[in-house]
């Protein structure tokens, strides 16, 4: 069993014909992701690569019965495209685009909590059930199918982890790039709740990074509702106060958000946290 996709995934993918959005797409499909659809206002009718372009996401499912949209709409319309998602009733969203502004997203996020929808992102590399589906932009060859979740604010060590864990023989049964910006849909306990219920994840690799306090409330979560379970890595142990790095949210502000902070606050409930990705690959192979 996968959380939230596999080989039921019916994927429309918004802002198709764009070079980033065309190329993987197509990248999803040759991975063996059923992309059944396109979406571009206004180009209705053509098809990248086989894939049936419409004017609107609502046209996409009513048509080819697309269940999960990604989103490769450029900020200034990525708003928009993330209502038209919502609307549209597909089951999962995974928004990849970056740079969409804080207050915009508050309101799309209010907006999603109205129902039981699921919105991966923005700023997002998405979501892939190695051997099933992959729905974003993730490097798919590091990926092994196995039993190990993986969640993560960060991208690049997300890929890192993963290859490390397969290398040692360690294969993954879902990884969620949760996002890096302020606000995004799917927080690390949502997804912990997921990889809770999921029979199949044996183990769990939590991957955050500096700013805000989501790592800090995964913790208590794991501690007082988690069987399965998680190890930790935290990025940014050397970042200066007060300089955001890399990512929008990935900013110490005071004396709240830091590495060290985060790492206390899970080792105090019991999670064991690596101090580079290689001792976190360590850390869970002496686990499985």
């Amino acid at each position: 069993m996968s959380i939230l996709v596999d080989e039921s995934t019916r994927l429309v993918v918004q802002g198709i014909t764009g070079r980033e959005g065309a190329f993987h797409a197509t990248r999803n499909k040759a991975y063996g992701t059923q992309v059944v659809a396109g979406v571009t206002p206004g180009k209705a009718g053509q098809d990248v690569e086989g894939i049936p372009v419409f004017n609107t996401v609502r046209d996409a499912v009513e048509q080819t019965d697309a269940n999960t949209a990604m989103v490769f709409v450029p900020p200034r319309f990525a708003t928009d495209a993330l209502y038209e998602a919502i609307d549209s009733g597909v089951e999962l969203i995974a928004c990849i685009t970056e740079g969409i502004p804080a207050h915009d997203m508050l309101r799309v996020y209010t907006h999603l909590k109205r129902g039981q929808q699921v919105l991966v992102g923005p700023n997002c590399p998405g979501v892939i059930s190695p051997g099933k589906a992959t729905v974003g932009i993730m490097p798919t060859e590091v990926f092994t199918p196995g039993r190990v979740g993986l969640v993560s604010r960060s991208g690049t060590l997300t890929y890192q982890i993963s290859k490390e864990l397969a290398d040692m023989g360690i294969g993954q049964s879902t990884v969620v790039g949760i996002g890096g910006d302020p606000i995004v849909g799917s927080s690390f306990i949502d997804v912990l709740e997921r990889f809770e219920a999921d029979p199949e994840t044996d183990l769990v690799v939590m991957v955050g990074e500096i700013g805000g306090a989501e790592e800090e409330k995964a913790a208590d979560f794991i501690a007082a509702n988690m069987s399965t379970p998680v190890v930790a890595y935290i990025a940014g142990f050397e970042a200066p106060p007060g300089k955001q790095m890399g990512h929008a949210g990935a900013i110490i502000t005071g004396s709240s958000g830091t590495a060290q902070g985060k790492k206390e606050a899970l080792e105090a409930r019991g999670v064991k946290v690596g101090t580079n990705p290689t001792e976190v690959a360590e850390i869970v192979r002496g686990m499985v």
